[in-house]
């Protein structure tokens, strides 16, 4: 999607230690005889329980077949030496346990030499109703060096620490929506310290940095990840919420090249997956390549095959009768497009540029976002790193913006349609903005050019669906407000 430079890739697999469930060596070992190895069968037997008790209804997978534990919480399911893992979706009021690198414990290695074996799931109960509770959104985090390694581990990660302090829910837990590493997989080890040290689980999602390229074909790709994080599609619940993550990058076999698109498996598991969730609930699908964005208007000669998903109407079509919810990142900029019965929100990124300043190129903070679950209700905001939660836009005096002088210009980034934007003069509601297709004006004094950002030259600023202009009567007490989807209201005082 964008021009980058081809890196090197030093595959260590230093990193393989933080792995809780076995060394992930064997994992990408056994990825490997998998490519060559007969077909045979496996029967998988075991229970899901919580305090010696089974749990009824429990979903079990190997990311093929979905089966349902029986009245005694115990399942039986007919695998094969091609499946990797067994496992489950966590049910609602039992705990996320978590592995010794942060991230969720929700699956087990199949043995593909055992034609029969038990599996056994041992779950803790929630302590307090999981009915309202949060989650932190972080996308691409996406570091290549030391330099943004200790990025990431001295300044986004206390910030998150002091969210997760502030929400102070027993309950949340996090979602790494892709681009964990850039290319650089050894790197896992300063990403996992860095998860870990948020003290909450996270559930991975794979990016197409986070891939093993050179392979000969996508079913090849995610090995070190899976030797880290396990399945890279499954399912949970928390309340009444029903939580997807799915792999949506499609490697071509050849060079780095890959496409937005998601095979048959996956959209098969997930047809008996939401096939147990009954119509009407709210679903949230997290993936790394948008399944749609705005910037296939803003940029109509460019190729999206690598920025969207091909096949995403099936995606919808298998979604429909549910609330559904699309967290996505990969882009660096966000947008909200509602389509129908779907809500994709496309986050701004923790590195911002590419670890190359404060902002996104299309303007949008360094950060994250953090949703809130009430029930079957979901709220939502943008999280600025180093920035309060109450920093939900940034104003532009008369003049700056270098297209709009004669203007005062907005950047409401997490806007939708329907948010209520406003000025006032000496108190007085005057009117409401102009929503126009622009560049962010600071993104256009870091990042044009060849020469800047000096970090990553072939950043450039984007255009984006998130800029309002106004000509004010009166530049003395001058006000801008803005009023979200959920009645929150945020207003700042215009200088200059």
């Amino acid at each position: 999607m964008f021009k980058r430079r081809d890196f090197l890739k030093s595959l260590s697999l230093s990193s393989a230690a933080w792995l809780s469930f076995g060394s992930a060596v064997l994992a990408e070992n056994r990825v490997k005889e998998r490519l060559w190895t007969p077909f045979s069968s496996i029967r998988i037997r075991g229970k899901v329980a919580a305090g010696g008790k089974g749990i009824s209804r429990v979903a079990v997978s190997d990311g093929r077949s979905v089966v349902l534990t029986d009245a005694n919480g115990e399942y039986e399911l007919i695998s094969s030496n091609d499946r990797e893992f067994v496992f489950i979706s966590i049910p609602s009021g039992y705990q996320i346990k978590k592995q010794a690198n942060g991230s969720a414990a929700f699956f087990q290695l199949i043995n593909p030499a055992q034609a029969d074996q038990q599996i056994a799931f041992d779950l803790i109960s929630n302590l307090e109703s999981d009915a309202n509770h949060h989650f932190l959104l972080l996308s691409d985090t996406q570091i290549q060096d030391d330099y943004e390694a200790q990025q990431l581990l001295n300044v986004a990660i206390p910030d998150v620490q002091q969210t997760v302090r502030d929400i102070n829910d027993p309950n949340i837990f996090g979602i790494g929506c892709g681009d964990l590493v850039f290319d650089r997989l050894e790197l896992f080890k300063e990403y996992n310290q860095g998860i870990a040290a948020t003290g909450i689980p996270f559930f991975q999602v794979i990016g197409n940095h986070d891939m093993d390229f050179g392979v000969r074909s996508d079913e090849g790709t995610a090995r070190t990840f899976k030797g880290h994080f396990g399945p890279t599609y499954y399912s949970w619940n928390r309340g009444e919420v029903h939580y997807v993550v799915l792999d949506d990058v499609f490697y071509l076999g050849v060079g780095t090249k890959y496409i937005g698109y998601i095979p048959e498996e996956q959209l098969a598991w997930l047809e008996q997956d939401l096939a147990l969730v009954e119509k009407g609930k709210t679903v949230v699908v997290s993936l790394h390549i948008p399944t749609y964005t705005g910037a296939v208007q803003r940029y109509p000669d460019r190729d999206t095959l690598g920025g969207t998903v091909s096949n995403r109407e099936h995606l919808y079509r298998l979604l429909e009768g549910y609330n559904t919810h699309i967290l996505s990142g990969h882009t660096h900029f966000n947008d909200n497009m509602i389509m129908g019965h779907v809500y994709e929100h496309c986050h701004g990124t923790v590195c911002g540029a590419w670890w190359s300043g404060p902002i996104c190129h299309d303007g949008t903070p360094s950060g994250y976002a953090i949703y809130e679950a009430k029930g079957s209700e979901l709220k939502w905001q943008y999280k600025g790193t180093g920035l309060s939660i109450e920093e939900q836009f940034r104003v532009y005096p008369k003049g700056y913006h270098p297209d709009f002088q004669d203007f005062v210009s907005v950047n409401c980034w997490n806007y939708d349609l329907t948010w209520e934007l406003s000025w006032y003069e000496n108190g007085i509601k005057v009117g409401s903005p102009e929503k126009i297709m622009a560049k962010d004006p600071w993104s256009m004094e870091l990042h044009t050019g060849p020469e800047l950002p000096a970090r990553r030259k072939w950043v450039e600023p984007q255009l984006n669906d998130h800029m309002f202009f106004f000509q004010p009567t009166n530049s003395e007490n001058l006000v801008f407000e803005a009023k979200d989807r959920f009645g929150r209201v945020y207003s700042k005082k215009v200088e200059g």
